[in-house]
């Protein structure tokens, strides 16, 4: 059996030696070396030739982008996966935008650790599970590809019934309110609220209304859509 080829750059000398713990254990891998910095990455790629780099996002004296920006550039084939406790969106879109195939959260468990591995190692792109799904993600899958952000929200398939609650949210309406003019229950209306975050990747519903004044999309479409309408 082929093993996937593995090396970890890890600066917390504890969680590097507990990660090649468990992936030795593996049957179909192989830790080639392991790095508390990434200094010499070229040197380290060309001298090992992993399939899979394991490094650490925030390596306290390095920059791990750069990291990354070297890699992909001379040893393009080699897949690069990041590990971190809860990346930001801005960290992730641009980890993806420079190469990274993967991420890892440190809480992860050991299953979704080492079939993140796997998964990257068959030429998949895995993100953090809290990302899944949302516009964002939808923005880092694109972002190798050079798609302008503007055309991918523009694609988020709202409902009906969605649209109008987020120009009643943008006119600074409060649930009760939206209820109230949609006929709705206040938590229907709670509920679409959710799945307009969740789709948006927004947080609030500040953010809510400020994506809708930005678009422009939404300002008609209380006279263009039936109150009956999903």
């Amino acid at each position: 059996m082929k093993k996937i080829q593995i090396l970890i750059i890890e600066d917390n000398r504890l969680l590097r030696d507990g990660i090649e713990s468990i992936l030795k254990k593996q049957p179909d891998m192989q830790v080639v070396a392991t790095f508390g910095n990434g200094e010499n990455i070229l040197l380290m790629l060309e001298k090992v030739k992993p399939n899979i780099v394991l490094l650490d996002l925030g390596l306290r004296n390095q920059n791990s982008l750069q990291i990354v920006k070297l890699s992909k550039e001379h040893f393009p084939e080699t897949k690069l996966i990041v590990m971190d406790l809860i990346p930001l969106q801005a960290d992730v879109f641009e980890f993806v935008e420079a190469g990274v195939s993967g991420f890892i959260l440190k809480d992860a468990s050991i299953t979704e650790f080492l079939n993140t591995i796997r998964l990257v190692y068959q030429g998949n792109q895995v993100l953090p599970p809290h990302l899944t799904g949302s516009l964002f993600s939808q923005i880092v899958e694109h972002a190798v590809n050079g798609s302008k952000q503007s055309a991918i929200i523009e694609s988020i398939r709202m409902t009906k019934r969605e649209r109008q609650v987020i120009e009643l949210i943008s006119d600074g309406s409060t649930n009760k309110e939206i209820a109230q003019k949609l006929h709705l229950s206040t938590y229907t209306v709670k509920s679409h609220v959710h799945n307009i975050l969740e789709k948006l990747a927004l947080n609030t519903r500040v953010q809510i209304a400020k994506h809708a004044h930005l678009s422009g999309s939404y300002n008609t479409v209380m006279d263009k859509t039936s109150l009956l309408d999903e």
